[in-house]
């Protein structure tokens, strides 16, 4: 088949409903209109592990610095993204923010050296050090996407993603009923503060207009936050004592590294590439891009290897891990603009707010109860994506197996932690985090039980995008679209997982 018959074949079906396609330039009003509804859709997903992170660790006064670096490395993340900077890049309008697929086990990582003594300082130099090192397991594996598919099956995805979210369930409730110690913990006030956040978010959901969907949390949490105003906690004098302006200082905390973390993030990473595989699959459809081919596969190797390069970047400049969100899908196909130069005013917007440490110290006043509220329906949301992408696979014994071993490994661990403790310390470290047990639990289970369907079906879903070679397409537009909305779904509430 010549190239010009090849390069027909990738060509997506028009989206007649685009009003700016991916290489257009559209006017200033425009592009700062459809970027700021992006940056309103992601701003929470970016800000909210950050928040998490320094409120169970006990970071305080330097939770204000992290958020804005969150904010400054999600818009320069951004920017790479969609400039596409030599080979590094997808070329498409795609955010990229903090990944919600990592929470719980650098929550592990932290508390390791929080109870071995270690300060603020000496925790974020760890969780940083291992963060950096790890990301380049996703820089190696952008070079090798198209064969993952055969490793991180949708069963080991499904499952991994599930556990994630039915493990940090916990520290959602926890905050809902007033945070770890809190001497009011379950109090009235703190339930219904928590409640009146969940029952917003649940009705503003219940609307047909997207636009209010999509602004569902930031709304939950503002009228939480201005009734716990009212009620006299929230407490602002501590903004005097911030700088007018934050600028990044890479390494700030130091570096250090532990291997075990190091295992345990380095499994995270595989899974969030096959994430970002679904999530730029999903995008190009909605760009009218293509979605198998050459042009494809290139796209899809730059936008995994920019993850990871992002990734690094952040945990240098004192932020957590990144990945490409998916729910700014859903505001390209609501503004019909899927020019790539919006994401430099989102990348623009995201990176000056980061500049100003106020905005970090105003959300860090933000009453436990009122972030527990929305990050209850978030990581519900996290697992509910991963029962999804379990759905649609076939249940049959051996994959009713791998999940139910690997979710009664993972959430076994979280429920009595003490069943590990005659193990050497270092292999506690590794397989302590839920996530991390199950996640190796349903990756080995997949490579060593024999899967009868496989002989007789293709299952593999990134390969069936990441086609190289000219035999005509075996899936109809309508069935790619499916697919790549099962892997967007794979773990991103509000920013690194399925809204």
């Amino acid at each position: 088949m010549t190239a010009k018959n090849a390069g027909a074949q990738a060509s997506p079906k028009t989206n007649h409903d685009l009003i700016y396609h991916l290489e257009d330039t559209p006017a200033f009003g425009p592009a700062f209109f459809a970027a700021l509804q992006h940056v309103l859709a992601s701003f929470i997903g970016i800000i909210t592990p950050t928040l998490i992170v320094g409120g169970v660790l006990g970071l305080g006064s330097e939770v204000p610095y992290l958020v804005s670096m969150a904010l400054v490395v999600s818009g320069v993340g951004t920017f790479i993204q969609a400039r596409r900077i030599g080979p590094i890049g997808s070329g498409l309008l795609c955010v990229q923010g903090t990944s919600f697929a990592f929470l719980s086990t650098i929550l592990s990582v932290g508390f390791i050296v929080k109870n071995a003594g270690g300060g603020p300082d000496e925790i974020l130099a760890t969780i940083f050090g291992v963060c950096f090192l790890a990301a380049f397991v996703e820089v190696f594996l952008s070079r090798f996407i198209h064969r993952l598919g055969r490793i991180i099956t949708p069963v080991v995805t499904g499952t991994v993603i599930t556990i994630i979210g039915l493990s940090l369930i916990k520290v959602g409730m926890t905050d809902l009923a007033g945070g770890f110690g809190a001497d009011d913990f379950g109090s009235l006030e703190n339930l219904g503060l928590g409640g009146l956040v969940l029952a917003t978010i649940i009705i503003m959901n219940r609307f047909k207009n997207p636009m209010i969907r999509l602004s569902a949390v930031i709304v939950g949490l503002l009228v939480g936050f201005s009734v716990a105003w009212v009620l006299g906690r929230v407490d602002f004098s501590g903004l005097s004592s911030l700088p007018l302006l934050t600028v990044p200082q890479p390494f700030k905390y130091g570096f250090s590294f532990d291997i075990a973390a190091f295992v345990s993030l380095a499994v995270i990473y595989v899974v969030t590439a096959i994430e970002t595989t679904g999530d730029l699959t999903a995008n190009s459809i909605v760009s009218s891009q293509p979605v198998n081919g050459p042009i494809y596969l290139n796209r899809i190797k730059s936008g995994v290897l920019a993850d990871g390069f992002n990734s690094a970047m952040a945990a240098a400049l004192n932020s957590l891990p990144m990945t490409t969100f998916s729910q700014n899908n859903g505001v390209i196909q609501l503004t019909g603009v899927a020019s790539r130069r919006v994401a430099y005013y989102i990348a623009g917007i995201l990176a000056l707010l980061g500049l100003f440490p106020y905005i970090g110290g105003i959300l860090q006043q933000m009453p436990k109860p009122v972030l527990g509220g929305a990050t209850l329906i978030m990581f519900g949301t996290v697992a509910t994506a991963g029962v999804k992408i379990l759905a649609q696979c076939e249940l049959n014994r051996r994959n009713m197996l791998i999940v139910a071993v690997s979710i009664g490994l993972g959430l076994g661990v979280a429920a009595v932690p003490e069943v590990l403790q005659e193990l050497p310390k270092t292999l506690q470290n590794i397989i302590g985090s839920p996530v991390s047990i199950g996640a190796f639990s349903a990756i080995i289970l997949s490579l060593f039980l024999p899967d009868e369907s496989a002989q007789h079906a293709e299952e593999d879903l990134p390969d069936q995008h990441l086609e190289t070679d000219s035999s005509p397409s075996r899936t109809t537009d309508t069935q790619q679209a499916t697919r790549a909305d099962t892997l967007t779904d794979s773990a991103k509430p509000l920013g690194g997982t399925a809204s």
